[in-house]
């Protein structure tokens, strides 16, 4: 797993904040203390299985003229979420991947982050930066740990027109995955997560109503 160093570049405040010992980091963004497996377990997550949103609806779209990235925080709160392919694709990805995450997460002193991000070529040859990637949460900016390859070529740093070059990021967990964040790269910003949450906010109920539907059935 390639590994860049990391830095918070907002503000001192926010500095601080951000890179705060590991549980008080975990506190502010509300995500478990453990790891993805241990995260998995929580009773109060919403059950798997009962999910119907597609990948496209939630993923925070970043568009520059030469790429299109999409970022999914691989958070179960999010995930259990999703239609069940789509969930259990992407919990078992990160699931066998647990060793390369658990090495960052001792690392860094404390759980990290996860992310699905996906860079698509709009032109022939296009070269992306993956350390370019930026999350700012809670008056903090987040630049990776490092990142889990997922398609063969990404540590190439190239996608030809319509291709893409996928890897999971990790990142210090004071990212607040359940409320609004932006994602940077080269000077573009996205703010679509705060769309993708309305969504989530909604199928949570409906997950829900479905789960006890489905526990009284004879």
């Amino acid at each position: 797993m390639k590994r860049f160093s990391r830095s918070c570049l907002s503000a001192a405040a926010a500095l601080t904040a951000a890179c705060a010992p590991g549980h008080q980091a975990a506190a502010q963004s509300g995500a478990p203390p453990a790891g993805p497996a241990a995260a998995a377990q929580d009773p109060s997550l919403p059950p798997a299985g009962f999910g119907s949103l597609r990948q496209d609806e939630i993923g925070v779209m970043l568009n520059t003229p030469n790429l299109r990235i999409r970022l999914i925080p691989l958070d179960e709160r999010v995930i259990r979420l999703l239609a069940p392919d789509a969930y259990r694709s992407l919990h078992d990805m990160r699931e066998s991947r647990a060793d390369e995450l658990r090495a960052a997460a001792r690392a860094s002193g404390d759980s990290v982050a996860a992310f699905m991000v996906t860079f698509f070529g709009m032109q022939p040859q296009t070269r992306f930066s993956p350390d370019q990637l930026l999350i700012a949460s809670q008056n903090a900016t987040y630049r990776p740990l490092g990142f889990v390859p997922i398609t063969p070529r990404f540590t190439e740093n190239l996608v030809d027109a319509r291709e893409q070059a996928a890897a999971i990021y990790v990142f210090e967990p004071g990212i607040a995955v359940m409320r609004p964040f932006s994602v940077l790269y080269n000077g573009a910003q996205s703010d679509a997560w705060t769309q993708s949450l309305n969504l989530l906010n909604t199928e949570r109920s409906r997950v829900l109503a479905r789960a006890s539907q489905a526990q009284t059935r004879p």
